[in-house]
């Protein structure tokens, strides 16, 4: 049974940092992807990074540059670094996991965390 459970989520002004986490357990897969999603009240869940088993990672593009995603050695914890927060972050984060490689749809990844607020004001 896969479990993903996140922390980390907050309020911060605009310019401050907040880190993401989440703890994976019961995961056993050597070839995957997991991912940050973010879903503001009454949009869709939007991917804004993801990071392959390989070590590669991606960003939705108004990320970029400005959030990191991680993983540990042990690889059970995923990261979210995210600097020079604007407004437009605010949201609820997620994470998620799917077996395969990255992006891949939000419909491919079944495994999710319950979620953890960010609010940028």
């Amino acid at each position: 049974h896969v479990q993903l459970v996140e922390s980390g989520g907050g309020s911060v002004h605009s310019g401050g940092s907040l880190q993401l986490s989440c703890v994976a357990s019961g995961w056993t897969y050597r070839t995957y992807c997991m991912g940050w999603f973010r879903q503001v009240s009454g949009k869709k869940r939007e991917l804004v990074a993801a990071f392959d088993s390989d070590g590669s990672t991606s960003y939705e593009d108004s990320v970029k540059g400005r959030f990191t995603i991680s993983q540990d050695n042990a690889k059970t914890t995923l990261y979210l670094q995210m600097n020079s927060l604007k407004p437009e972050d605010t949201g609820m984060y997620y994470c998620a996991a799917k077996v395969g490689s990255c992006p891949g749809k939000t419909k491919d990844y079944n495994n999710w965390g319950q979620g953890t607020q960010v609010t940028v004001s």
